[in-house]
């Protein structure tokens, strides 16, 4: 996912990209409503956001600056990079760990041991959210992560390496690592021994990885698109759905279109291409309602409903919140999650040249900062 330092301008981006959607792309019709909206505040970008099986929702959120008042909009204090934790059932904060620069977390339910990708892997105790360990992962950067408990291990992958830590759940130790052929993001496992992570490489493409060899044993082209960044497995029928940001070239001066292609994870055969009404960052499977979901930068979640193993429709698109594009399943609900904050005003073009600097989208409104709560 996108380095913290710059999460919220590079959301902003997705939502200046993205083309506005029509009355019927964006109708609220459909089974899935927001629930609840916490306004948690709290200053800071964020990256990947995390359901844990403890009953808890982690987001870490990057360092801020403090800001001086400017242009009708409030000052703002400096905060320090952190993992900011909350109760799933009330959405009210109970802890935080301390990070650089944190990017997820991953809980080994057995253990009770968490695992956060930053610079290093930090190991800590779910219940009392202290650190018990700093783990070297050399010139790796993890950045996503992922608990698998088909042998209780945790898999961190890294953009600038190529590949996947392999960490021992139980004692915090690193295994190996896995070559991954191109540069990773959202990783998913099966528990039966095999491991789907997307890449970002041009063309697009899904690795598949033995996990007892530690090796990637091929890679399923998606047939164009690229800049995909979301994965997410119904392991019962063997089916992948990846989330792509862009498709294909130019098409008569028009650009390319998001969308989720639908492949088999047995043989990596397309299933079907189900557009997407903006860029997407981050998608879920809930076997228990056979849907996929995928968070839009634009401000809003698509659903695309698994009729059988090999009919999908696009079921709806819910308007969620502008930059709301990372997203987690709490699976013992069948809650969905995800987060933003608000935006002030983009300042002025200058003559001559494209708006520069962090604020260029519109700067942060102070204690904006929510947590959006999705169900039926």
């Amino acid at each position: 996912m996108r380095h913290l330092a710059l999460a919220s301008a590079l959301a902003a981006a997705l939502v200046a990209a993205a083309a506005p959607l029509s009355a019927q792309q964006a109708g609220a019709s459909g089974p899935y409503k927001v629930l609840r909206r916490a306004n948690v505040g709290g200053e800071g970008g964020w990256d990947y956001i995390y359901a844990g099986p403890d009953g808890r929702l982690y987001i870490p959120r990057g360092e801020s600056r403090a800001e001086p008042a400017a242009n009708g909009m409030p000052a703002t204090t400096a905060a320090p990079s952190r993992v900011m934790v909350y109760d799933l059932a009330s959405l009210k904060e109970v802890g935080m760990i301390p990070t650089a620069d944190g990017h997820g977390v991953a809980i080994d339910p057995k253990t009770g041991n968490g695992f956060l990708s930053s610079d290093k892997v930090t190991m800590f105790n779910s219940k009392t959210l202290k650190v018990t360990k700093e783990i070297d992962v050399g010139s790796a950067r993890p950045d996503g992560i992922i608990f698998d408990g088909y042998k209780e291990r945790v898999y961190v992958f890294s953009h600038p390496t190529r590949n996947a830590t392999v960490i021992d759940a139980k004692t915090g130790s690193v295994v190996g690592t896995i070559d991954l052929g191109g540069v990773p993001e959202e990783g998913v496992a099966d528990g039966h021994g095999m491991l789907y992570d997307i890449m970002q490489d041009a063309e697009g493409s899904v690795a598949v990885v033995d996990v007892n060899a530690m090796k990637t044993l091929k890679h399923y082209p998606l047939g164009g698109p690229g800049r995909c960044n979301g994965l997410a497995l119904d392991d019962a029928h063997h089916v992948l759905f990846a989330a792509c940001a862009a498709s294909g070239p130019m098409v008569q001066g028009e650009p390319p279109k998001a969308v989720m292609v639908i492949l088999s994870a047995t043989d990596g055969k397309i299933l079907d291409r189900i557009p997407l009404p903006g860029g997407s960052d981050g998608a879920v499977f809930n076997p228990a309602t056979q849907e996929a979901f995928a968070t839009l930068g634009n401000g809003f979640l698509a659903v695309v409903k698994e009729n059988s193993p090999t009919s999908f429709t696009l079921e709806q698109t819910l308007e969620t919140m502008n930059g709301a594009r990372t997203i987690t399943l709490d699976a013992s609900t069948n809650r969905i999650y995800t987060m933003s904050f608000k935006r002030g005003p983009a300042p002025a073009q200058p003559a001559g040249g494209e708006r520069g600097g962090r604020f260029r989208f519109g700067r942060p409104v102070p204690g904006s900062f929510t947590i959006l709560e999705i169900g039926k």
